[in-house]
C-alpha cells in the first residue's frame, strides 16, 4: 500500500518525464478508448479541462469528437473557487475560456448550467483497483461528486496502481469507470 502524497509525487514525476511524442501517443490512445465508451442515454457530460503544464490528459480531443459525433450532448465545464474549494458549472463555449492563475482553462461567463449532469469525466493522477483516485488533494471533485447522482469516469494517462491507496478518506468518492490508453475499467461499487 502507498499513501496519496507518495503516489502524487511519483506520478507527477512520471508525467514530467514523458517526451512530447509519448504524451501525444498516450492522448491518441485515450481518445480511441473514449470513442468506444457507451454514451447511450447520456445527454450531458461534465468535462475537466487540462492543466497543460501538469501534462493532464488532453480532454479537448474528447470534446471535439463529442461535438462532432454527439452534437445533442450538452458539455459542461467548471470554474474553481480556491477560497472555499467549490466549483460552479457552465456550458462549454471554447471562445469563453481563459486560463486562471492556476493554469486551468475556465469559463468566464456567468451562465450556470442548470440541467442534470449524466456523466462526469474526473481528473486524477492515479487510481487503484477499487476505483479510488489520487488527485491534487484539494477535494474539489469529491465535494462536487458527493452532491450529485452521476456516472463517474476517471481519465488516466497511466494504468491502475499495483497497490491499493492506503489513506482513503471516508469522503473520497469512488469511480464507476476509468479510461486508460489501453482499456476501460469498470469498478463494481
Amino acid at each position: 500500500m502507498a499513501n496519496k502524497s507518495t503516489i502524487r509525487k511519483q506520478v507527477l514525476e512520471q508525467r514530467k518525464a514523458l517526451t512530447d511524442a509519448e504524451f501525444l501517443t498516450l492522448n491518441q490512445l485515450l481518445l480511441a478508448q473514449f470513442k468506444s465508451f457507451d454514451f447511450s442515454g447520456v445527454n450531458s457530460i461534465h468535462v475537466f479541462l487540462p492543466i497543460v503544464n501538469k501534462r493532464e490528459p488532453d480532454t479537448f480531443l474528447m470534446i471535439d469528437w463529442l461535438q462532432e459525433t454527439y452534437p445533442h450532448i450538452h458539455l459542461v465545464v467548471s470554474r474553481s473557487n480556491f477560497e472555499d474549494h467549490s466549483m460552479s458549472h457552465h456550458p462549454f463555449v471554447k471562445d469563453d475560456l481563459k486560463e486562471s492563475s492556476y493554469h486551468i482553462p475556465e469559463p468566464q461567463t456567468t451562465t450556470i448550467f442548470e440541467g442534470k449532469i449524466d456523466l462526469v469525466l474526473v481528473p486524477l493522477l492515479a487510481f487503484d483497483r477499487r476505483g479510488y483516485r489520487v488527485g491534487y488533494g484539494k477535494g474539489f471533485y469529491d465535494r462536487f461528486l458527493s452532491e450529485i447522482e452521476t456516472a463517474k469516469v476517471g481519465v488516466s494517462l497511466f494504468e491502475v496502481l499495483q497497490e491499493e491507496i492506503s489513506d482513503v478518506h471516508k469522503d473520497d468518492i469512488r469511480l464507476n469507470f476509468c479510461i486508460t490508453p489501453s482499456r476501460i475499467i469498470k469498478f463494481e461499487i
